[in-house]
């Protein structure tokens, strides 16, 4: 899959295809649901499959105070769409200048004459152009003018109501990954560097590779069973550590997954660490013994939660 930015041609090659239109964050069922229809309508018509997403996301510069929410980096969304089938990423850059387009231009200038969509498919809510401005209908009317269908797909949902990114963030808040992942259809996962730390699990049997959380929603703290897919594509089991380390001087908000068996040095990889299930809620321990007790205890529970 090819992986474009705002500032880029559009090759020839990509011109004339269907282009899922979103930010898509988290690539949940119903986000999977427009791309797929996108991918399931460029391969009847013998066109390419192209998303079109935003990056940052919108909500960052229109309101910058607010904490932290991502569910997915824009290099995990990549891989997502190219496992769906799609041939193409267009990462537009949002800008002020970006938020400052009016409906029309965008669809003339961005849709039309940069990116050449056939067609745009998105989802029934999709709004577009300054202040948001633009909608589905306005989508399909002004697409008409310059020769571009447009479709939208309706929402995805369950028992619990159309599966959104709140609900997966609220899920992931109240400490209950397994929700997260069956609306994700696959488990949270953070993705980072492993940075250094102050090796204090080493001391009492328990290194860990510490991953700042960055611009992701911050789950409940705790423990986790954890499974870490690693550089060189090794899958392993772990124990981690989500929060703010209250026993530990100063309090720094980091992800330390302990894998278990696993003995190497992943210091400056990148790797991802999938949040399976919760333990327990952080807490203060005033001695390590008994601290490293109840390590073990989280271990095996871990162990037993993941074998299951």
């Amino acid at each position: 899959m090819e992986r474009l930015t705002s500032t880029a041609i559009m090759p020839p090659a990509l011109r004339g295809g269907i282009v899922a239109l979103g930010n898509f964050d988290g690539f949940h069922l119903g986000h999977q649901a427009v791309v797929g229809h996108a991918v399931a309508r460029a391969r009847a018509e013998g066109r390419p499959a192209i998303v079109a997403t935003f990056d940052p996301h919108p909500a960052t510069l229109f309101r910058p105070d607010l904490p932290p929410f991502r569910l997915t980096t824009m290099d995990q969304r990549c891989r997502l769409f190219a496992e769906a089938g799609v041939d193409a990423t267009y990462v537009i850059e949002f800008t002020k200048e970006t938020a400052a387009i009016g409906p029309e231009a965008f669809v003339a200038e961005w849709l039309g004459e940069r990116i050449g969509a056939n067609a745009a498919v998105t989802g029934h809510d999709f709004t577009f152009g300054r202040a948001r401005g633009g909608t589905v209908a306005d989508l399909k009317r002004m697409g008409a003018a310059i020769g571009m269908d447009a479709e939208t797909v309706g929402s995805v949902s369950d028992a619990g109501g159309v599966i959104s990114s709140t609900r997966i963030r609220q899920a992931l808040r109240d400490g209950n990954p397994r929700e997260a992942a069956r609306l994700l259809t696959r488990p949270f996962a953070v993705e980072g560097v492993v940075q250094h730390g102050d090796k204090v699990g080493r001391t009492i049997g328990y290194p860990t590779a510490n991953l700042t959380l960055a611009d992701y929603v911050r789950p409940a703290f705790g423990i986790y069973a954890v499974r870490g897919r690693l550089a060189d594509g090794r899958v392993v089991d772990g124990a981690a550590n989500l929060g703010i380390r209250p026993t530990f001087d100063p309090p720094k908000e980091l992800l330390e997954p302990y894998f278990f068996d696993f003995d190497g040095d992943l210091y400056s990889q990148t790797i991802e660490v999938e949040l399976i299930d919760f333990i327990r809620p952080e807490a203060k321990f005033d001695d390590l013994n008994v601290l490293k007790a109840q390590m073990a205890e989280d271990v095996a529970e871990a162990k037993r939660r993941l074998a299951s």
